[in-house]
């Protein structure tokens, strides 16, 4: 299953690390914003969706389980795209799938209606979004990787704070079709920032070495041989546990607040509350990540900070009133932003450059799964009990097991040699590249020497060159 990639990032191209890289971390932080804070956000109008249509919170919660099982499931989709079309092409149609679903589900009369346009349709579109920024963004930055993930990460606080408030007040200016229509219309600015995405360009050949180096470009659309990586696996079973329970409190607190009986507009901005937190907390924990003795170890900060994510879940299954609500989001807000801005950053340790476009999409789907049966099931165990702390003690518990499954996995199951291994193989990958481009050693000359002369004139731009075994490039 193999063709040229129109847009893969050639391993002879060093990242960036700023330039127009700057430019794509603000195309990814609007676009991880949409990805991961639309699905929370609409949850501000499941009470009139409930009224309206005759509904329970599990039917509502299904809207939020389809958007992000849309999100996760379509990885390898997204995948392949990305190596068959490239990462700007993907993104502006999935910016229209978006917006397009969002606007046909203002229309709907039914809630299964609203299902397929505003949970598969939108969901889909929104997966073309992200999965590419993630892609583009982990090929312009190398060395100062853990911040710019941070930083990208900060997009879903950031609207979250922004779009919880909004739908509240979309919701009682133009009630809840209304709010839909403007919706989809602000996700119009997903192909903006699709526009951003620039592919890295290769330095230029003579004509002599150009025939051989386009031979070398073709590569599987798919790459399913990550899975021989013991790391991969742990993080991929280790993401699916912890899934199940990430996304199940941001969903249910405001109808926890609204059913304690505050006001809606007192009750959605819990929303806001853990979403300001959120902003400071993922550019932080990326800064914490970049520091030369954590970044080997970010691993087992990855781990800690799951735990704490559901420690936090079961001290606040204890909340009984307004002010337990806001100490909750509060706590939820730095483990959440702690979680977020470290998730991705792992994965690009664990697979390298090369192998993470394959790896993203196969361990979205593995984690699609959890994240659709995650908060319906919730909401299931809610009209059975109609009680909020058996959900969030659950949530607590999944992802507190997800947190042991990866760091007792990694710190027993995979060895030193693993990292070795993969600097080897990339290693006689670039040497075999190496020896099919540079045919004569006049074109070898001539290349040195405009490297040489390149580094000289651009320092800040290009950096050092540093060797990082677990990043594996």
């Amino acid at each position: 299953m193999g063709a040229v990639v129109a847009d893969d990032g050639p391993s002879g191209v060093k990242a960036p690390d700023g330039g127009w890289g700057w430019a794509v971390l603000f195309g990814c932080f609007i676009i991880t914003g949409f990805s991961y804070a639309f699905p929370k956000a609409v949850s501000v109008f499941f009470k009139e969706l409930i009224r309206e249509f005759g509904i329970g919170y599990s039917d509502t919660a299904w809207i939020s389980s389809i958007l992000l099982a849309m999100l996760y499931g379509t990885g390898p989709l997204c995948s392949v795209c990305v190596n068959r079309f490239g990462c700007r092409p993907v993104m502006l149609v999935g910016g229209l799938f978006a917006s397009m679903g969002m606007v046909i589900a203002s229309f709907c009369t039914s809630i299964v209606q609203i299902y397929l346009t505003a949970g598969v349709i939108t969901g889909l579109g929104l997966a073309l979004n992200f999965q590419p920024s993630l892609i583009m963004l982990n090929r312009y930055f190398d060395k100062r990787r853990p911040l710019a993930n941070g930083l990208s990460a900060a997009g879903s606080p950031v609207f979250l704070c922004a779009l919880s408030p909004l739908g509240q007040i979309l919701q009682h200016e133009y009630g809840w079709r209304g709010g839909f229509l403007i919706l989809g219309g602000m996700l119009l600015n997903c192909c903006v920032c699709g526009a951003l995405m620039r592919p890295l360009e290769p330095p230029k050949k003579s004509e002599a070495t150009k025939e051989p180096a386009e031979k070398k470009v073709k590569k599987k659309l798919l790459d399913f041989s990550v899975f021989k990586d013991g790391g991969f696996v742990i993080y991929a079973l280790a993401a699916s546990i912890m899934v199940l329970g990430l996304f199940v409190p941001p969903v249910f607190v405001v109808s926890y607040a609204k059913d304690l009986g505050y006001q809606d507009t007192k009750a959605a901005f819990l929303l806001t509350i853990l979403g300001f937190i959120d902003i400071f907390a993922r550019p932080i924990c990326g800064m914490v990540a970049g520091l030369k003795w954590v970044r080997p170890r970010c691993v087992y900060l990855f781990s800690f900070a799951m735990i704490f994510n559901g420690f936090t879940d079961l001290m606040g299954s204890m909340s009984v009133d307004y002010g337990g609500l806001v100490v909750f989001c509060i706590f939820f807000g730095i483990s959440y932003g702690m979680v977020g801005a470290l998730q991705f950053e792992v994965l690009m340790a664990i697979v390298g450059t090369q192998k993470f476009s394959s790896a993203i999409g196969l361990v979205l789907l593995a984690e699609a799964m959890a994240v659709l049966i995650g908060p319906p099931s919730a909401g299931k165990l809610l009209d059975a009990t109609g009680r909020y702390m058996f959900v969030f003690i659950i949530a607590g518990i999944e992802v507190t097991t997800s947190a042991l499954v990866l760091a007792l996995g990694n710190f027993f199951c995979i060895k030193k040699k693993s990292e070795e291994t993969h600097t080897k193989e990339e290693a006689a990958e670039r040497e075999e590249l190496n020896k099919s481009e540079d045919k004569t050693p006049e074109d070898a000359k001539v290349d040195s020497i405009e490297v040489e002369q390149f580094l000289k004139d651009e320092p800040e731009k290009n950096g050092e060159v540093v060797t990082n075994p677990e990043t594996c490039v």
